[in-house]
């Protein structure tokens, strides 16, 4: 393989949501296909994309480095800012461009756009600063003849970053640059500056030109057609090759060395899969360890008062409770994970104690119970027969994850409770990023491209409303979509252009629910980023780049059910019954069962939906269980079962079990498979796995693998025959977890067991034990 003799140390990808189209994938994909042995990532002022471009460089062969594109300020004339490229040499650089971009967004932000002043840069250490080019401080000064000007700013800059200052030179557009960069490769002379070529790379391929100027005139409101609108990019700036590179600067071979030699410079990796949790300050000082096993087991305690107020009951039963919490507990310590339950446990108690209603748990996270003890959830998991493993697996090693539900109106005080806690440096919101889906996009392309409302409008019908549906798939489902694009070419090039655009980063958002508790400064982890004239910070990584960076997400969802329950509550007492408590409500009356089977369920949360009330109507639910069933079935995949589930409870279907070891599991659900522990417990029954095997042979059916599923095919019929049941059987069962439907129903004349489904429903709803009614139920 010949030397290297070009790497791109520019490159807008779409997280440059103004004017960025190249796709991480396809930006990698390019430099590897090359042979070019290390790429940089320099989005406009963030680093939205820096931990998805690293990996996907990695994954590529290709050495990833992290940079960003910043707009300096210009006091001379705010609406035009200078820029320069900062590269990350190492660990201290990183760090370093985290702070200025967050102190950016905090302190300087010029209409939406987040500037970093030229004396924040004096001090600092780690990076390699590239001079702009033409755009940069020390090109316009010699765009205006100022040479002298020219001369001083660049001697500041070599001054603040020896040996790590270079004087920028680019062709991209060579009629208004080549006066310029002449002018640069002298001044670098005069004062011994190294000088690198650079190329801005907005999109990748040289035919996306007309799509990235599409995009643009998205982000800034124009007509592609408008002759005013801006001009700012030209059709040059793709993803050039090295042979491209070195031709058009034949003259200044180098200017390209010195890309290879930066990108040496520049090693710096992110230290990825390492979970960092704050320190939770325990009140003796004590370990987190002894200190989760003391408020584990006193809670228990607490709640086997109230679940059972006998004391003989009692003490016959709290052998089994104290088995099962010290495994739990026991798991949670060799996991490393204490002090995550102790944090959730220390805000869910701040809520409850200042009048914030908290929802009772759901998800996964209502199967342990020392969740229960310490108050986090508020059901029993052995009354109900829910599983650690589906939330702890200590076979397969991830972050536990609570999904917590407040009062809409006080989930913000917990917030600023946690914020003043760990301290304000250490808290903040996630970033989410809109994406230009398939409906959006074909509207804002018809919109640039000046086609009437009302014929873009009607196009944009003819698209599915199909969760995740893609305008190829739309094409295919819709003939009159096809026909259109065949026929009319002003809809053919519409389409070809939304294709183009179509999954593009387009805006950026706050996660509805997560928020960060570092264990330091989070800039130590990810910058951070707020939208002009707000207050609110959020991290520069979505949800998936935080956790792969190491910190923890807790997620604080707001429920309007829950405020909705507390204002009924004091209307309650408000209104002659100062005792009612809305905990001590029977789970077995009657009259709110007759109120279900009569579908007047408006306003009760998952039970309101016209289809639900329809459902439940038919159901006639007389228990609480038959609730919980109704609740799981009502899903895409198990909405297959409900008939028979129905027929079942009122006698006009008979069946029999597979294997007599299944009735004791299925019986509540009469025979049907519905939740996931099902699945998971018949794995450890008749196959023999353990719940944590088990837990991962629910995700493998979940995920739909091939071979995944082939292996636990396998697994599970050795362990079945093994166990007793007749490999006939066993492979019969086996072979429908490859089913494509969640089914394998009982047939009304035929009397058989269910068998297994494909994808049991994705969580099981959880309701409290009658003497431990939380405020609100889930």
């Amino acid at each position: 393989m010949p030397d290297p003799r070009f790497v791109h140390l520019r490159l807008h990808t779409e997280y440059s949501i103004v004017d960025g189209m190249a796709r991480v994938d396809d930006a990698v994909e390019a430099a590897a296909a090359d042979g070019m042995p290390a790429l940089a990532i320099t989005d406009a002022g963030n680093l939205f994309g820096a931990v998805k471009f690293f990996l996907a460089a990695r994954a590529g062969g290709v050495q990833p480095v992290i940079g960003c594109d910043l707009a300096i300020t210009n006091e001379k004339s705010r609406d035009h800012p200078h820029r320069v490229v900062a590269l990350c040499r190492d660990r201290t650089g990183y760090l370093a461009l985290c702070d200025l971009i967050t102190r950016a967004y905090a302190e300087n932000q010029w209409r939406g756009r987040a500037e970093v002043r030229r004396e924040w840069l004096q001090g600092v250490a780690g990076l390699i600063v590239l001079s702009g080019a033409a755009s940069g401080d020390v090109g316009c000064a010699l765009l205006a003849n100022q040479a002298a000007q020219a001369e001083a700013l660049a001697r500041a800059w070599a001054e603040d970053f020896p040996g790590a200052y270079y004087v920028e030179v680019q062709r991209a557009d060579p009629a208004r640059s080549e006066p310029q960069m002449r002018a640069a490769v002298a001044l670098a002379g005069r004062l011994g500056l190294p000088v690198v070529a650079t190329h801005p790379v907005q999109f990748v391929r040289p035919e996306d030109f007309t799509a990235h100027e599409t995009r643009v005139c998205i982000a800034q409101g124009f007509v592609l057609g408008d002759r005013r609108r801006p001009r700012d990019f030209k059709p040059s700036q793709y993803f050039k090759s090295q042979a491209e590179m070195a031709e058009l600067f034949a003259d200044l071979p180098e200017a390209l060395e010195n890309t290879v030699e930066i990108a040496r410079r520049c090693t710096y990796e992110f230290s990825l899969g390492k979970t960092r949790l704050p320190d939770f300050p325990t009140p003796g000082g004590e370990s987190v360890e002894q200190y989760l096993r003391a408020e584990a087991l006193r809670g228990l305690d607490a709640q086997l008062a109230v679940l059972f107020p006998d004391e003989a009951a009692r003490s016959a039963e709290r052998p089994r409770y104290v088995e099962r919490l010290d495994y739990e507990v026991a798991t949670i310590v060799q996991m490393g994970f204490p002090g995550y339950f102790l944090i959730v446990a220390d805000f869910i108690g701040w809520a409850k104690s200042h009048g914030v209603p908290v929802g009772p748990g759901r998800g996964s996270g209502a199967g342990s119970l020392v969740a229960f003890s310490l108050g986090i959830t508020g059901l029993d998991p052995l009354r109900y027969e829910l599983l650690f493993e589906r939330f702890l697996n200590p076979e397969r090693v991830s972050m536990p994850d609570f999904d917590i539900d407040f009062c809409q109106e006080g989930r913000d005080r917990v917030i600023d409770y946690v914020r003043d806690k760990y301290g304000a440096q250490c808290v903040s919101q996630i970033v989410t990023f809109g994406t230009m889906a398939a409906k959006a996009v074909v509207r804002d392309v018809g919109r640039v491209l000046g086609m009437g409302f009302g014929e873009v409008d009607r196009i944009a019908k003819l698209i599915p409303f199909e969760l995740g549906i893609t305008l190829d798939k739309a094409i295919v489902a819709e003939p009159q979509l096809k026909s259109l694009i065949e026929e009319n070419e002003e809809v053919a090039e519409l389409m070809r252009l939304a294709k183009a655009l179509e999954g593009l980063t387009r805006n950026v958002g706050m996660h509805a629910g997560g928020v960060l508790i570092a264990p330091g400064k989070l800039t130590d982890f990810t910058p951070l980023y707020c939208a002009d004239g707000s207050a609110a910070s959020v991290s520069q990584f979505d949800k998936d780049d935080v956790e792969k960076a190491g910190l923890v997400k807790f997620d604080f969802l707001g429920l309007t059910t829950l405020t909705l329950i507390a204002e009924s509550e004091r209307h309650i007492r408000a209104m002659g019954h100062p005792d009612f408590d809305i905990q001590a409500i029977p789970l077995d009356d009657p009259a709110t069962y007759k109120v279900f089977s009569s579908g007047n369920t408006v306003a009760i949360f998952q039970f309101e939906s016209r289809g639900m009330r329809d459902l439940i109507m038919k159901a006639r639910p007389d228990r609480l269980e038959d609730l919980i069933a109704l609740n799981a079935l009502y899903r895409p995949g198990p909405m297959d079962l409900i008939g028979e589930f129905i027929d079942r409870k009122h006698g006009r279907a008979r069946w029999e079990y597979l294997d007599p070891r299944l009735k004791d599991i299925l019986e509540p659900t009469y025979g049907v498979m519905t939740y996931q522990e099902h699945v998971m417990t018949i794995a450890q029954v008749i196959g023999g796995y353990t719940l944590g095997g088990a837990d991962v042979l629910r995700r493998a059916m979940g995920k739909k693998k091939a071979e995944e599923m082939a292996e636990q095919r396998e697994i599970f019929l050795k362990g079945a025959t093994e166990r007793g049941l007749e490999a006939r059987k066993a492979t019969s069962s086996s072979t429908r977890w490859r089913s494509s439907r969640a089914t394998g129903s009982t047939s009304r004349t035929r009397r058989r067991t269910r068998s297994w489904p494909t994808r049991p429903p994705t969580s099981r709803p959880i309701f409290p034990p009658r003497s431990a009614r939380p405020t609100c139920r889930r």
